[in-house]
């Protein structure tokens, strides 16, 4: 069974910070939405800006990182963008005490955290693929996966019944606390990094910056693969906003109401990270990323149909149980399969210019449906994202590649 494989002490220091930060920001689920639209009474078109700028400058910022990374220790790096999301984050409660939050500042601090998530994925990605051996690469992010959709299943109602007890920014505060908690687990790690190769370098040359999507374009399964994921994220993540100001706004739900119409579909999610493993071992890679991909696309156009009540609450969790289901299996798939086809001194900036590409589309897409539902309606902009999702299977890959580098083994952590 994949949740009884050891992977050693090391790996469970990892897992564990991995796993009190994905708690935290499970209980901080939409948190800067909703201060944004309860205290700061912002409308559609502010609140997708705070959710577009805020991922469109992080990734900005974090171009130059990503090669950066590449010639570091990875567990240095990693919890110094801990600390960074730590402070950033506690500056919100704070202002808010003082009665100086302003929508400025939300917005500066989805950048810094925004920036800060893009480096600490591409070090923990290159850093994993180091500490884990080829054969355990799905084991470790099957587990992974799991805890993020275990988190988000328990956060959220957490997170609104505590908003409703203490205030707005009360997940704020424990969001910050998880990022500090998450730095001293991976300082726990312990152990001996070896130096990355050209370590010392004074400047990084322009190559270095284009060397993670070079890479990306020119691999005949990661190609589409990143087309794709890019496209259906942009388009998720464009509604995630509007659906905060219809339910949140326009349709009267409470807090509460809406973090639980959103976590209990997670469990579907920790269903399909579980079954990630057998099914790949099974049927392969490539024909579950394939599957998968097309079947999550099927769901998100069902948003645009929620109405007030429990009705609404019970077609929300139905559209999201079957979509997170399919995410919780293709994830951790395509997470193997990209560290798979990574070589080594590589993973740090595909990874970072997976991640920017990622951010970017998001932004832009976030800030385009925002638009859209000030012309038109959230509802309308929702339905548009729904429909065009459908279309995003055509942009999956056809055939299979076999892994570069599938029998190499790890690098040392000793």
């Amino acid at each position: 069974m994949t949740g009884r494989r050891a992977l050693g002490r090391r790996f469970g220091w990892l897992w564990a910070a991995y796993a009190v930060s994905s708690y935290g920001s499970g209980f901080g689920f939409g948190a800067f939405p909703l201060i944004a639209v309860l205290v700061l009474h912002c409308g559609p078109a502010q609140v997708a800006a705070l959710a577009g700028a805020g991922r469109a400058v992080g990734a900005v910022v974090a171009v130059p990182l990503g090669p950066w990374v590449e010639f570091r220790r990875k567990r240095p790096v990693m919890m110094a963008m801990d600390l960074i999301r730590f402070a950033a984050l506690l500056s919100v409660p704070a202002a808010y005490a003082l009665g100086w939050l302003s929508f400025t500042q939300l917005l500066v601090v989805a950048v810094v955290t925004a920036a800060a998530d893009i480096v600490f994925k591409a070090a923990s990605g290159a850093y994993l693929k180091a500490l884990v051996p080829p054969a355990d690469l799905l084991v470790a992010n099957g587990r992974f996966e799991s805890t993020t959709w275990t988190a988000t299943t328990v956060g959220p109602p957490l997170g609104g019944a505590a908003i409703g007890l203490f205030g707005p920014v009360t997940t704020v505060v424990a969001d910050a606390a998880s990022y500090l908690l998450s730095a001293l687990g991976i300082r726990a790690i312990g152990g001996t990094e070896p130096h990355p190769a050209r370590t010392g370098v004074p400047r990084l040359r322009a190559g270095d910056l284009l060397e993670g999507w070079r890479h990306i374009l020119g691999h005949p399964v990661l190609r589409p693969l990143f087309f794709n994921t890019i496209v259906v994220n942009g388009l998720i993540m464009a509604s995630e906003p509007l659906l905060a100001v219809l339910l949140l706004g326009r349709l009267g739900f409470a807090p509460w109401q809406y973090g639980l119409a959103f976590a209990a579909p997670c469990l579907g999610g920790l269903v399909g990270s579980r079954l990630a493993r057998p099914l790949a071992a099974r049927l392969g890679q490539h024909k579950v990323m394939l599957t998968v991909g097309a079947l999550r696309a099927c769901w998100p156009v069902g948003l645009a149909f929620v109405q007030p009540g429990v009705p609404g609450i019970v077609l929300i969790i139905a559209v999201q149980l079957g979509l997170v289901t399919c995410c919780g299996l293709f994830n951790p798939v395509l997470a193997t399969y990209r560290l798979d086809h990574t070589d080594p001194d590589k993973v740090a900036r595909t990874l970072s210019a997976w991640s920017v590409s990622s951010s970017a589309s998001i932004a832009a897409m976030t800030a385009l449906w925002g638009l859209l539902a000030t012309i038109t309606s959230p509802r309308t902009a929702i339905a548009l994202a729904g429909v065009l999702l459908l279309a995003t299977p055509l942009l999956l890959p056809r055939r299979e590649n076999a892994p570069r580098n599938a029998g190499e083994p790890a690098a040392s952590l000793s």
